[in-house]
């Protein structure tokens, strides 16, 4: 049964950046080169998967971010209508950007297999009672970008 929240705001997944023809061409380039060279190599195998995944890119890019409703009680986080209690979170930090252009976002390390790394944008919240909050129930640590974020701002997601 889900509680009153003690914090409630809506946020996109992430933050959509609309590519521009020359991204698809260049994407499109890569792809064909990378087949080409797979091809060659008669790895038949590795040239279906590269079609494959240039194609999802391309759809990934394509589509707009949903819309999550998040909520924060007394025993965990809202993420629409999936809880994720305090006590599977190893840890979280507030990552703030420099410039002030973003909203804050909450980073939060978890135990479970499929979800191990949360990020949820505080735009419309007071950041600074949610952290109040979380600090409470789970113990704060500086949160680096992984290999996969650094791949993922490359590329323009």
């Amino acid at each position: 049964m889900r509680r009153i929240p003690l914090f409630e705001w809506e946020g996109f997944e992430y933050e959509h950046s609309p590519k521009t023809a020359d991204w698809y061409w260049a994407l499109g380039i890569l792809a064909v080169a990378a087949t080409v060279a797979a091809l060659l190599f008669s790895n038949y195998l590795l040239a279906i998967l590269i079609v494959i995944a240039a194609t999802t890119i391309a759809l990934h890019a394509t589509r707009q971010p949903p819309l999550h409703r998040f909520g924060l009680d007394n025993d965990g986080l809202y993420v629409g209508e999936e809880f994720h209690p305090f006590a599977r979170m190893t840890s979280f930090s507030v990552l703030e950007d420099i410039e002030g252009e973003l909203p804050p976002l909450l980073s939060i390390h978890t135990d479970h297999w499929l979800t191990p790394h949360l990020e949820i944008p505080l735009e419309g919240v007071d950041a600074d009672g949610v952290y109040a909050h979380l600090l409470m129930h789970v113990e704060e640590k500086e949160h680096r970008p992984t290999l996969a974020h650094v791949i993922e701002a490359w590329l323009g997601f």
